[in-house]
Formats: C-alpha cells, sequence, structure tokens
C-alpha cells in the first residue's frame, strides 16, 4: 500500500510575525544601501534584525552600530524609510521605525575583547618567563 503524502502547502515553518520582521528587514537593508549612496552618514549602517510589535504598529530596527551622525540621518530619512516599506510591504499597517544598536553585537563586542586581553595577558606572562638554559639538568630533554 503506498503511503500518503501529506500536502504542507497552507502551514508555515514559522510564526507570522517572524516572516513579517524578516521581509522588514530586507526591505529596509536595501533602502539603507540607496540611501547611503546620496548620504555619507549612512555608509556603514547594517541592519542586523527588525523586531515588531504584536499589533505591527512599531517596529525597532537593530542595527550593527550607531554612531551620532547615522542616527541623525536616520530619524531625518525615518518617514523616508516608512514610505518605502508601504510601497514594498503590503501590510494592513506600515510600522512605525524605531532605531537601536542590536544588543547582541554590543555583547560579541565585549567578550572579544574580554578574549583579547586574555590572550595579550598570556603573551605578556610568556614573555616575562626567563628562560632557564634548557641544559643537560632540565628534565624535558
Amino acid at each position: 500500500m503506498a503511503s500518503r503524502r501529506q500536502d504542507n502547502r497552507g502551514v508555515a515553518p514559522y510564526p507570522r510575525s517572524l516572516r513579517v520582521n524578516q521581509v522588514l528587514r530586507q526591505v529596509l537593508a536595501e533602502e539603507l544601501e540607496r540611501l547611503a549612496d546620496a548620504d555619507e552618514r549612512l555608509r556603514l549602517v547594517t541592519v542586523t534584525a527588525v523586531d515588531t510589535s504584536a499589533d505591527l504598529r512599531h517596529a525597532t530596527v537593530y542595527l550593527s552600530s550607531l554612531s551620532e551622525d547615522a542616527d541623525d540621518a536616520l530619524v531625518e530619512r525615518r518617514t523616508q524609510l516608512q514610505r518605502a516599506l508601504g510601497r514594498q510591504v503590503r501590510m494592513k499597517r506600515t510600522p512605525q521605525l524605531e532605531f537601536a544598536v542590536d544588543p547582541a553585537v554590543v555583547a560579541g563586542g565585549r567578550v572579544e575583547d574580554a578574549l583579547r586581553r586574555i590572550r595579550n595577558s598570556a603573551e605578556s606572562a610568556d614573555d616575562d618567563a626567563e628562560p632557564d638554559g634548557g641544559g643537560a639538568g632540565d628534565p624535558r630533554r
């Protein structure tokens, strides 16, 4: 007897909010890339994630880094970015955008700094150790 194949075309592999967040991230990343050509302050801005509220009225856009100049530029261009979202994404409401530094990137930077300090202290400890000559009395040879 042949096994029945289940039809999963109508079932989403993950919740709608995650799909919306992903689409918004892609659209905003493309728009920021276009805007960076005209505004130098946005050149090193990278969208890492988007988190929308449950009612989709607000969205926090997480960026890899956010200098003061880039923050000013994003505040100036916020309505333009929201307009682009409204044109490209079919949603009942276009969320109001807020911009923030991605806490995961900040935490990763702290971990890298700690590892760098450990490595540097280990290297300086190795440099400070005096060699004992390594003659015939050395048990390691």
